[in-house]
């Protein structure tokens, strides 16, 4: 597959990787079509995993199941108990960030509450570890996807940036949509710059798919807000990390496999070098034998010479008046 880059529509600020001059607080923020097109891909089987680097919870809010995505730095919108380790969504932003302890206790339903956890936010600072489950799953997905795509990134934070070029090594696609460039598109089978809310409406319009509204009605944080449901739990699945996590494991044990067997045969493949000197040494005795031959040839030439000059020329003398020493002269008869 070619790349192509498509370069219509491109705002200036955004062209120059600068942020827009936009104010909104963490709450009154929606999901925008880009994260409705996403939700209703993952409801229709159609992508598999996602992967965000965004704190602010709009995937949360857009629909998407925990067990199909991975917040790997973190959720404006989700509490984590220091004991337990599990995950709650929160009714409004976290005021602090750099997982700070709060005086709230653990909210643990269907099992034994923690009798000394503390809640504290799920953001991420730099200093932070990224979490263990999210991670597992990010490696995994990324190394078993046949097609990975990138949507708004530069890819310049690691390892998530990293991440989608790892499909690469069993022969996956990459597609990026970013307007700037990004440090992978050399790697990349398709690059689009565009605004990623014009690229989804074309796609659902090639797919026949309608781009969900966003909805107060299925948002957690909205129906934990109106105390319609009083606690979502939001942790992530360490018994689906394991499984991914093998299944990913058993596909990069099988490519090592093949990268050495390749590297066995190539090894074991004659270089260009040793066969050019054994056909050099093949061709030599034929050369040796062509020397002889010749060489016996002119000795040949050379003896019958001399017979021709015994016979005919000896001491010097003339033939016809002409020395032995000089060259036979043409003689041309006349009538």
């Amino acid at each position: 597959m070619g790349k192509y880059v498509s370069k219509t529509c491109l705002n200036f600020t955004e062209k120059k990787g600068l942020k827009p001059n936009i104010s909104i607080s963490w709450d009154d923020a929606k999901p925008t079509k880009t994260h409705m097109a996403i939700a209703k891909l993952v409801t229709e089987d159609k992508v598999k995993f996602v992967i965000s680097q965004n704190i602010d919870g709009l995937h949360l809010r857009s629909g998407i199941p925990r067990s199909n995505l991975a917040e790997l730095h973190g959720n404006m919108f989700v509490d984590e108990c220091s004991v337990c380790k599990n995950m709650f969504v929160r009714s409004s932003a976290a005021s602090t960030v750099g997982r700070k302890l709060s005086d709230m206790p653990c909210k643990s339903i269907n099992r034994r509450p923690c009798r000394k956890g503390k809640l504290r936010d799920f953001v991420l600072d730099w200093e932070d570890e990224l979490p263990d489950e999210d991670l597992t799953l990010s490696h995994a997905h990324s190394t078993l996807s046949e097609l990975s795509i990138v949507i708004g990134s530069t890819l310049q934070i690691i390892p998530a940036g990293n991440m989608p070029t790892y499909c690469k090594k069993s022969s996956g696609k990459l597609v990026i949509i970013n307007l700037q460039a990004t440090k992978h598109d050399k790697k990349a089978d398709l690059i689009i710059r565009n605004y990623a809310d014009q690229v989804f409406e074309l796609l659902f319009e090639k797919l026949g798919y309608d781009v969900p509204e966003y909805s107060d009605e299925l948002d957690p944080v909205k129906l934990l807000k109106n105390e319609t449901i009083a606690v979502i739990d939001w942790t992530q699945s360490a018994t689906l990390a394991k499984e991914w996590e093998k299944k990913s494991s058993k596909l990069e044990s099988e490519l090592r496999q093949q990268r050495k067997l390749q590297k066995l045969l190539k090894l074991k493949e004659p270089k260009k070098e040793l066969l050019d000197e054994t056909k050099k040494d093949e061709d030599k005795p034929l050369e040796q034998e062509k020397n002889i031959v010749k060489s016996e040839v002119d000795e040949t030439k050379n003896d019958d010479l001399k017979v021709e000059e015994e016979n005919g020329y000896e001491n010097g003398e003339e033939n016809n008046g002409q020395s032995l020493s000089e060259p036979p002269t043409k003689v041309l008869k006349t009538e």
